[in-house]
């Protein structure tokens, strides 16, 4: 581990959160001397401390253990090019809309590959007043079941959440408009529709 650019990072992001060397110190319940030792890349933060600084800092552990940033660049505005990620231990539904480092319940997550719709996951719309009905013909047990499905066009997302034992049908807004809607089956992952409503 370089102390010194693990140093910087903590100096750059407590800054950044406007603290003080004693107001994160005292959060800590450590000395500010400590804190400055740090910053001047004469040490380096002990094991026990680590999960309280980042949660202070706002950054990730792993990103303070190698104490640099990489931004990413600035999202342009591409929402077709949104990413959608399923946590395998509490379910957790995340989306993107470019790049990102997502993690959750201490794991990375690498955004869903989706593949084509199949017949196997056939979707039926109903136009029914300003809005589209859509169901799936799709079996909903605990075992095997739509999570969710995601609809994406112009400038948003709009992510319906499914559960099993419930219905796999859901309304989507009005208008004509063509977007993607993306479904993801817990047993055979994202599949991904175009739609023109």
């Amino acid at each position: 581990m370089d102390c010194v650019k693990v140093g910087r990072l903590i100096l750059q992001l407590r800054k950044e959160k406007g603290l003080t060397q004693q107001q994160v110190a005292d959060q800590l319940h450590i000395s500010n001397k400590t804190v400055s030792k740090w910053e001047c890349g004469l040490g380096c933060p002990d094991a026990a401390l680590w999960n309280e600084l980042s949660d202070i800092l706002g950054a990730d552990i792993l990103v303070l253990l190698q104490g640099e940033l990489n931004p990413n660049r600035p999202d342009i505005g591409k929402i077709d090019k949104a990413k959608f990620y399923v946590c395998p231990v509490c379910g957790n539904i995340l989306v993107s809309t470019g790049e990102a480092s997502i993690s959750c319940c201490g794991r990375k997550l690498g955004p869903l590959k989706a593949s084509p719709s199949s017949e196997e996951h056939k979707i039926t719309v109903n136009k029914i007043d300003m809005e589209h009905y859509v169901t799936l013909d799709h079996p909903m047990r605990k075992d095997h079941y739509i999570a969710f499905a995601a609809y994406v066009h112009d400038d948003r997302v709009l992510l319906i959440r499914l559960y099993p034992e419930q219905s796999p049908e859901f309304y989507l807004p009005g208008g004509k408009r063509k977007g993607i809607l993306y479904v993801y089956c817990t047993s055979h992952g994202l599949q991904k529709y175009p739609l023109r409503l």
